[in-house]
This record gives C-alpha cells, sequence and structure tokens, in this order.
C-alpha cells in the first residue's frame, strides 16, 4: 500500500505525530497544518485520500472541503476529522460532502479500516470510469509496446529511435501542462485539441496507455464531461512519468 499517498491535515502537531505514527506504517503521508496549504498542495500533487481537520485556523476544514470540490481540485475521498462525535456531527459532516468521519481521540484500528474501506472504493470507482471509457477496446494497460519500437529499429539507429521518444516525452509534457492551464482557466473545450496530438502520437510510438486514457479524455472533454478533467489530468501525468522511467529502462532504447 505504500503507493498510496494521504494528506493529513491538523494544526495541533501532537495530532499530526500520531496521524503519522498510526498511517505513516501503511501509506506514503504529507501534513499541512491549515486549509490554505492543503490547496496549494493538491494544486501541485495527487493525493489518494484527504484528512482533514474540522478545526483549523484560516481555513477550516469544511471551507476547504468546499473550495476543493468548487475548483474541482480532486475527486479523491475526503475525511472529516472532528472531536465533536455525536450522531448529528457525523449526518452533518456527511451531508456537507464529506465522505466519511473520524472521531477523536483517534481509535487507531477504526482509522486504518476507515482509510482502506475509501481506498478500495475509490479504486473500484475508478477501474469502472476508465472501462466505461472504452467500452469497443480490450482494456489492456502497456506501458510500451515494444513490438513497435523493434518496428521503428529496423529502419533507423537505438540512438535515432531513443531521440524519437525523448522528443516525444517533451512535447507531451508541454502538452500536459497546457492542459493543467486550461481547465486552471475553465477553457476546457480547448483541451481536446492538446489530447488529439497526445492520442495521435502515443499510438504511433507503441504507448499504449497513454493512448487509451488520452482518446478517453478527449471523449469525456468532446461530451462535455469537464467535472473530472482535474483528476484526468493527474491520471495522464502519472501515466506520462511511468513510460518515462519504461523508456529509461527499455532494453531496445538503451542497448
Amino acid at each position: 500500500m505504500k503507493n498510496k499517498k494521504i494528506l493529513i491535515a491538523d494544526d495541533n502537531a501532537l495530532n499530526r505525530r500520531v496521524f503519522q505514527n498510526i498511517i505513516g506504517q501503511v501509506y506514503i503521508i504529507d501534513i499541512a497544518e491549515n486549509g490554505y496549504e492543503v490547496l496549494e498542495k493538491i494544486k501541485k500533487e495527487h493525493f489518494d485520500l484527504i484528512l482533514l481537520d474540522v478545526q483549523m485556523p484560516l481555513l477550516d476544514g469544511i471551507n476547504t472541503l468546499k473550495a476543493i470540490r468548487d475548483e474541482r481540485l480532486s475527486n479523491s475521498p475526503i475525511v472529516a476529522v472532528s472531536a465533536f462525535a455525536s450522531s448529528e456531527d457525523r449526518d452533518f459532516f456527511l451531508s456537507a460532502g464529506f465522505d466519511d468521519f473520524i472521531s477523536k481521540p483517534i481509535r487507531p484500528k477504526l482509522m486504518l479500516e476507515t482509510i482502506q474501506k475509501l481506498m478500495a472504493q475509490a479504486s473500484k470507482k475508478e477501474t469502472e470510469n476508465s472501462t466505461s471509457n472504452f467500452p469497443d477496446q480490450l482494456q489492456v494497460e502497456q506501458t510500451l509496446n515494444e513490438e513497435v519500437v523493434k518496428k521503428l529499429l529496423k529502419y533507423n539507429s537505438p540512438e535515432n529511435i531513443r531521440e524519437v521518444y525523448e522528443d516525444f516525452i517533451l512535447e507531451t509534457e508541454r502538452l500536459t501542462t497546457e492542459i493543467k492551464q486550461l481547465i486552471e482557466s475553465g477553457n476546457f473545450k480547448e483541451i481536446g485539441e492538446k489530447l488529439h496530438i497526445i492520442k495521435g502520437n502515443s499510438g504511433t510510438l507503441g504507448a499504449m496507455d497513454l493512448y487509451n486514457f488520452s482518446q478517453g479524455f478527449e471523449k469525456n472533454i468532446k461530451k462535455g464531461n469537464f467535472e473530472n478533467a482535474p483528476q484526468e489530468y493527474l491520471s495522464l501525468k502519472r501515466l506520462l512519468d511511468r513510460f518515462k522511467i519504461t523508456c529509461q529502462t527499455s532494453e531496445y532504447l538503451n542497448p
């Protein structure tokens, strides 16, 4: 589970250490001391789950949640953490939009069970959404189709082909940065053009999971389904990062 990352937000240093000791044994963690720090962090990287203390200075947990959802910064589960522990409090937090609620003082076993449950639900939902994006295609994730690389190598040297893949990575990084900027400015319709280029180039070079994902992302944009665009951007970026690593270790591109 160490590939999953959780953001812990609490203004109390002792609480943060307690959370770190409980969760850090199982997940990668990062911390924030107030809502503004939370917003800055999730704009820069993806977190699989966010724990928000309800009572934080500067920007409390409820208003932080509202900002995240209004600005479409993350679709990951967000859990309220509070000393208010009545059934009425729990109902209030859930009605405010939190995915679950954990009361203080923390019970480690219950906390880990809650996190594990939400992680499983999120993974199932992501898989279902991914499958629905590509109903006519076999859902096989393939970072780099090496048969494509071998065919290219019949007509060019490994150095030249490696340079082609390096150029592709640089261009895709530029395009994903532009996609992020378009999302932040609300110009969702212009994203399709960028995705179309990524889809075409990745298909040509055998970057199959990039190809499949950008194709589904592009379909959503064309249909006006913009709600998940920020999360889809983060997924696209992760796929590109993985593709870079695969190219660096491929025996065909690095003989």
